[in-house]
């Protein structure tokens, strides 16, 4: 069954559409949020999270898919800003049935929305979901799909990092920085292989053990350290939230000691106002929703047929938008999250503006 919450509905301001999905048989609980259709059909992973509340999961589908919106504008995609969550220990409540299940409620908003993989689905689940609906990307390339996003995710954040580190220092190389990566997940993972292939030393963090064995078996030239916290407090010069968000927080920034953010999480600022405390502090951040948006070039791609090196090459574009960015941010004298977002919306309302010309 499923519950659609209309525009002027207060927990769901400024979005078009707010879908509540469930299926008790298989245990489905799921939220799909579309916050705009303004550049084409809304796009937007679904994570799968054991959230502690029905609430806590609908603040995130919320913020997620708003993020979205403003990620596929300045990634230059003809798309939309969507997002799902599933509510669910992943390790414990995904089944075939369940999967399932979900991609009918996708089918059923007839091609409004997109999904892909994020924290907690994988390549796997998407060829399942894709048994119930075509609006599913990040499919198995056994299955015509682009593969694991992560890939991409990763290079893009690579890409801002080093226009990042350019605006800063003047060059875009990472040899000789330090580098705090926080997560080694999907994307961590692949972003600690570019920074230790140029030159950078890598200080990381994870709470999940085999992460950081994995660090300790393929990167032995990593530091560990104990927990975010630390890592924060480290003596670095880049940090890379790779994990969940609200990372950038009013405990987090006062104790950071970098002088570049750019990293793969998404929301990384907990709530307005972060964005001039780093600021005032010195802090470059590179916004999250631009330099992330390496995965979600690789599977729009896949739409219309994917081709790596097409994809790889959009990716490798964000190093051009992040110095764009931080550009305008300086000439208007404002931070570079209300830059970005400036340069998104204006994106949104010209290009949206000409579905009003109807055509015959």
């Amino acid at each position: 069954m499923g519950v659609f919450a209309s525009t002027d509905d207060p927990g769901s301001a400024g979005h078009e559409q707010v879908v509540f999905c469930q299926d008790r048989q298989s245990g489905l609980k799921a939220i799909i949020g579309i916050y705009s259709t303004a550049l084409g059909p809304a796009l937007g992973g679904t994570r799968c999270y054991p959230y502690v509340s029905e609430e806590a999961a609908l603040a995130d589908v919320l913020d997620l898919s708003r993020g979205m919106a403003y990620k596929n504008a300045l990634a230059g995609l003809d798309l939309g800003g969507g997002k799902a969550v599933i509510w669910g220990d992943p390790d414990q409540v995904k089944s075939e049935a369940l999967l399932r299940a979900y991609g009918r409620f996708v089918q059923s908003l007839a091609g409004r929305y997109y999904t892909a993989c994020d924290v907690g689905t994988y390549v796997a689940d998407m060829d399942v979901i894709a048994r119930e609906t075509r609006y599913v990307t990040g499919r198995s390339v056994e299955h015509g799909g682009a593969g694991d996003s992560s890939v991409l995710t990763a290079w893009g954040v690579f890409q801002g990092m080093r226009a990042a580190v350019e605006h800063v220092w003047g060059t875009p190389s990472l040899r000789g920085r330090r580098v705090g990566v926080a997560g080694l997940g999907k994307v961590g993972r692949h972003l600690t292989g570019h920074l230790v292939d140029d030159g950078a030393e890598v200080v990381a963090t994870d709470v999940d053990p085999r992460a950081l064995e994995w660090a300790r078996t393929n990167h032995p030239g990593v530091t560990l350290v104990a927990d975010a916290s630390a890592l924060v407090a480290a003596d670095i010069d880049v940090y890379a939230p790779c994990a969940l968000g609200g990372a950038l927080n009013d405990d987090t920034v006062p104790a950071l000691r970098a002088r570049v953010v750019a990293g793969a999480a998404n929301n990384q600022l907990a709530h307005p106002g972060i964005e001039k405390q780093l600021a005032d502090r010195g802090v470059l951040y590179a916004p999250d929703y631009v330099v992330n948006a390496g995965g979600v070039i690789q599977v729009a791609d896949e739409i219309e047929g994917f081709n790596f090196d097409r994809a790889k090459l959009r990716a490798t574009r964000i190093y051009d938008t992040t110095r764009q960015i931080l550009r305008l941010a300086d000439d208007e004298g404002v931070p570079p999250a209300v830059a970005a977002d400036r340069l998104a919306e204006r994106r949104m309302t010209e290009v949206g503006r000409l579905r009003t010309i109807h055509l015959r």
